[in-house]
């Protein structure tokens, strides 16, 4: 079974500097990081001190809430350094790469296995943290049975990668062994949304265990909190998983191989870079080998993830656990006079105040210069032109800022996550944190429910 939806609101984002369809072999790289802001509501416990030696797929910490959920080093090596931010939160675990031993977890077939069998399998071999839930958008809790399982198999974002031709490079005879897998997490059904029209939409219909959907339309139709809206919503009570193609594609390697090895092709992009290709590369990896000799001269921001969603890192930085590129663009420090006043050929807007309105096929180098400070909350009516859900966005947005629980919950807090309302933070004229006001949001529903 499959069905065809198409989705009218959104906005494409035309910026430069999209990535060539050429893999490069790996780069080395010997500098590892994992990230704990990656994991959102995590109360982490260390098993690690500076200075021991661990091995890939080690256990480098755990969750306190849920001992059981295990997060771990990507290579082997020696954990050179813990960083700590205020209050000693912590904020890194930093892996220098020594030597090529795996920590053996097993080959199974998942079909033959037990649901608590293969769950088992996840935890222990720190594949679990892929799984994310909603409502929340926070790495899945192994105790609960998820309504279904949703899959985006395509990415609408800003220079996102091309999945087809990510597809194209990795091991396809796991993707079914990960599917095998995850049919055996949920009574429910497996979800996988392709986009309309894509090279690879027979190869999916091949695919079994699955129900395939087609999604056609701008940016975000390519979230999937926006497919799991137009195809079974999530009510409060429910709960249903999410995870990355590539994603399914490591638990069938880690059921096929026995080991944890969740190696990407990413997409290196933006105006930043002279070499926009593809590269494989492993979540904590220092982004140095990629970026080395690559960057333009000047003053740019690398960012791990999409311009929209991602996080600003350093050229050394660690790439993020869940991102799928490396965008890098200019910094936008500097002062325009009178910008608002000119006519704007170069300048991409949602709004129809440049004549680059005029000319729909151009892209652009754009920064990240605001154009404008902090301004009192305007409502303009447009939020809901830019987010395809059937939700109302400014009052579900005040709602949070006024802490009201029991209206957040009728204007679909258990639906969204930061990422949905990434483009109403794009187009507002008030320069609002509104990522920031929709997890704020979440965290305080998790308190109240905890």
């Amino acid at each position: 079974m499959s069905t065809l939806i198409k989705l009218r609101k959104g906005l494409n984002i035309k910026l430069a500097g999209k990535a060539e369809k050429i893999l490069l072999p790996e780069v080395e790289v010997t500098r590892f990081g994992v990230r704990f802001a990656d994991f959102p509501g995590l109360v982490a416990r260390l098993d690690v001190q500076e200075g021991d030696r661990v091995m890939a797929g080690s256990v480098l910490f755990h969750d306190k809430a849920c001992p059981e959920i295990k997060y771990v080093s990507p290579v082997s090596g020696v954990v050179r350094e813990i960083t700590r931010g205020e209050k000693r939160v912590l904020r890194e675990v930093v892996i220098d790469q020594q030597g090529t031993e795996k920590v053996d977890f097993g080959v199974a077939d998942p079909l033959s296995l037990s649901r608590e069998e293969v769950t088992d399998k996840l935890l222990k071999s720190g594949i679990w943290p892929v799984l994310r839930q909603r409502p929340y958008h926070v790495v899945a809790k192994p105790g609960a049975v998820p309504r279904d399982i949703f899959i985006s198999a395509f990415d609408t974002a800003p220079l996102a990668p091309d999945i087809d031709f990510v597809m194209s490079n990795t091991h396809g005879g796991h993707l079914q062994t990960g599917i095998n897998a995850l049919s055996r997490l949920t009574d429910g059904r497996i979800h996988i949304s392709q986009e309309a029209g894509g090279s690879r939409a027979a190869g999916m219909k091949s695919l079994q265990n699955v129900e395939v959907h087609y999604f056609k339309g701008p940016h975000p139709a390519g979230n999937v909190g926006v497919q799991i809206h137009h195809i079974a919503p999530v009510s409060k009570g429910e709960l249903v998983w999410t995870l990355d193609l590539q994603d399914v594609v490591a638990i069938g390697r880690l059921f096929n191989t026995g080991l944890h090895d969740r190696e990407r092709i990413i997409a290196l992009a933006g105006p930043g870079v002279n070499h926009r290709k593809y590269h494989r590369i492993r979540p904590g990896a220092s982004v140095s080998g990629i970026l080395k000799g690559n960057l333009m001269e000047g003053n740019y921001r690398v960012i791990s993830g999409n311009v929209l969603t991602g996080k600003t890192i350093s050229p050394e930085g660690s790439f993020g656990f869940y991102d799928n590129m490396v965008t890098v663009i200019p910094e936008g420090n500097y002062h325009e006079l009178f910008g608002w006043a000119t006519p704007g050929l170069k300048k991409f807007s949602y709004w129809r105040t440049f004549l680059s309105k005029l000319i729909p096929g151009r892209e652009y180098e754009m920064d990240t210069n605001l154009h404008g400070g902090n301004r009192a909350f305007v409502v303009t009516g447009h939020y809901e032109n830019v987010l395809p859900m059937d939700i109302y966005p400014i009052h579900l947005i005040k709602a949070i800022m006024a802490g009201d629980i029991e209206l957040m919950e009728n204007l679909g807090i258990y639906e969204v996550a930061e990422e949905d309302f990434a483009l109403c933070e794009y187009i507002d004229p008030s320069k609002t944190e509104i990522q920031e006001i929709i997890r704020s949001g979440i965290n305080l529903m998790i308190k109240e429910m905890n």
